[in-house]
């Protein structure tokens, strides 16, 4: 299955979703060495973040969270690609200076945590792939 989205940070990632259904910040919603979501407030509390394609509707917060991202793809522990409903300015920046891929206009209800999927942040899609 193929889902078109539109591309705010070029890029290709495959690998594993982890998705939320919450709006998340960088800055303070994630320990930025390791990945770890820290926010008890959050539906992926206590689950990792690095090395994942991460998928949640918006982000929230702070302009900091534009340096938290970049601090994360610099200590490995970012994601491999980003997946929003609605990418807001904070989200946008940090993908672009981290060399994160970033999509949005995604229909997050057709995705789900543990699935396999590729982003192409080049062509503008998600996809859901059999042989994954």
């Amino acid at each position: 299955m193929r889902i078109p989205c539109r591309t705010i940070s070029k890029g290709y990632a495959e690998g594993e979703l982890i998705v939320s259904r919450k709006n998340f910040s960088f800055l303070g919603d994630v320990d930025p060495e390791s990945g770890l979501v820290k926010a008890k407030d959050s539906d992926i509390y206590g689950k990792n973040i690095s090395g994942k394609i991460f998928a949640f509707p918006t982000g929230r917060g702070s302009t900091v969270g534009t340096y938290v991202l970049l601090r994360m793809k610099k200590a490995g522990s970012a994601p491999l690609a980003i997946i929003n409903e609605k990418t807001e300015a904070i989200i946008a920046v940090g993908a672009i200076i981290s060399d994160i891929p970033l999509v949005d206009g995604a229909d997050l209800s057709k995705l789900k945590t543990g699935m396999k999927v590729v982003v192409n942040a080049t062509e503008g899609y998600i996809e859901i792939p059999d042989w994954l």
